[in-house]
């Protein structure tokens, strides 16, 4: 007992020693773009997807260098690239916002488009691989809520509606080809769903009961599997939450994060672990969430993905590495998130609300409407927007509105925020 004490603590002072730190031999995105994910199959093979500038990058040495494999260019189209994950060295998938859904089977040198899945997935958010020949994914952070699942690597898919469980679904995750659990929203608010059944049934085992607000990444603590973190991306003004059960799911403490867009978390213990979102990089706990430190490492945070207590890998504005290796010698500087170009035309405003927006590239948007309090009164639209350099208009009554200060919520494929107006 003495020795297994001794051990633990050991285990404990050494991970302090560690620190997180940006790969090199990968790009550093401007404009505070991010990439979307990062997948490890070992401590040395890995891929990353970077979002907004759709490539995929590969390591074969632990992030020291990485190859770029598939950039938009080779696919002749606009697209966002939201997850990358991989059953063995030569099987993969990756996920984006635009509709396509692609397959390697040569460790990501090719790509080709999954054609036989029915009806085609707007986008994959969330996807997961279990076992030697099961896939599943989810989507997407806008409606309408499916899962997609495979059997036999990739070469057929069962399409799954969520319609009745979930409005919005970002990541999954599951314990073995049966056993799992699928995130997102619902008309309730932010949702945890668990299936038994490889999901042919689901139940729901959390919600936040804040209309607007989403849980974006869940992680199962490996050494002890009854322990699921999960983080909750709130509506401004009010702040994220770290979500944690240590009874796999039937009991849930919350705690207050940093910021409204929290969306990465990633524990090497019950108590010791990361979050960071939109507008910051690594805040760290070592009580369990009661309290955080800002590390000032990082920005623009989306995934952060645990192999041992001592190696941990992120993808932010760029892929992050927990090591206790010296990767880089340079000073990084970390850029501002770039914000949506929204013009708001009339503020304070009487019978109808005018703004308009320019996108850069195509793009999904949700457009909803907050009192000043964060509490949700109803979406404005869902729209799709499918040519790059576009500036669209868009009017909207208010003209049954009371008098008093309102939050329009704006949530694309590169983050959320909002804007304020007064109705008088």
């Amino acid at each position: 007992m003495k020795f297994l004490k001794f051990f633990f603590l050991f285990l404990s002072l050494c991970s302090f020693s560690q620190t997180w730190q940006a790969t090199t031999n990968i790009v550093s995105n401007t404009g505070g773009q991010r990439f979307d994910d990062v997948f490890f199959l070992d401590e040395n093979i890995g891929w990353a997807a970077n979002g907004y500038y759709a490539a995929v990058y590969k390591t074969t040495d632990g992030g020291l260098t990485w190859t770029e494999q598939l950039t938009e260019a080779m696919l002749g189209g606009d697209f966002y690239f939201r997850n990358i994950e991989f059953l063995n060295s030569n099987i993969g998938f990756l996920g984006t916002l635009s509709g396509v859904f692609l397959k390697t089977i040569d460790g990501g040198n090719n790509w080709t488009t999954v054609t036989n899945i029915t009806p085609n997935p707007a986008a994959i958010c969330g996807l997961n691989t279990v076992g030697a020949s099961t896939v599943y994914g989810c989507g997407a952070f806008f409606t309408p809520a499916y899962i997609i699942k495979s059997n036999d690597s990739g070469a057929t898919w069962q399409y799954i509606d969520m319609s009745a469980y979930a409005d919005a679904l970002v990541e999954i995750y599951f314990l073995d080809e049966n056993i799992g659990f699928a995130c997102g929203k619902n008309s309730s608010g932010a949702t945890i769903l668990k299936t038994t059944d490889g999901g042919t049934t689901w139940t729901e085992i959390y919600n936040s009961n804040i209309i607007g607000e989403y849980v974006w990444k869940l992680q199962v603590l490996e050494s002890s599997t009854n322990v699921i973190f999960g983080s909750v991306e709130s509506v401004s003004p009010l702040l994220g939450k770290l979500i944690k059960s240590i009874d796999s799911g039937v009991n849930w403490n919350s705690f207050d994060a940093v910021e409204t867009a929290i969306q990465a978390v990633g524990f090497i213990s019950e108590n010791h672990g990361w979050m960071g979102g939109h507008t910051t990089g690594f805040y760290e706990t070592l009580d369990g969430g009661a309290t955080w430190n800002n590390l000032n490492i990082g920005s623009n945070l989306n995934r952060i993905i645990i192999l041992s207590p001592t190696l941990a890998y992120a993808s932010g504005t760029t892929i992050y590495k927990f090591t206790e290796e010296s990767l880089s010698n340079e000073s990084f500087i970390e850029a501002e998130r770039e914000l949506l170009n929204i013009h708001i035309l009339n503020n304070p405003v009487t019978t109808h609300l005018e703004f308009s927006i320019h996108f850069n590239k195509a793009d999904n948007l949700l457009i909803e409407l907050y009192d000043s309090a964060g509490r949700y009164i109803k979406n404005l639209t869902r729209d799709i927007i499918k040519t790059p350099g576009s500036e669209k208009k868009y009017n909207f009554s208010v003209e049954n509105l009371e008098s008093g200060i309102y939050i329009i919520d704006f949530h694309n494929n590169t983050g959320r925020e909002s804007r304020k107006f007064i109705k008088q």
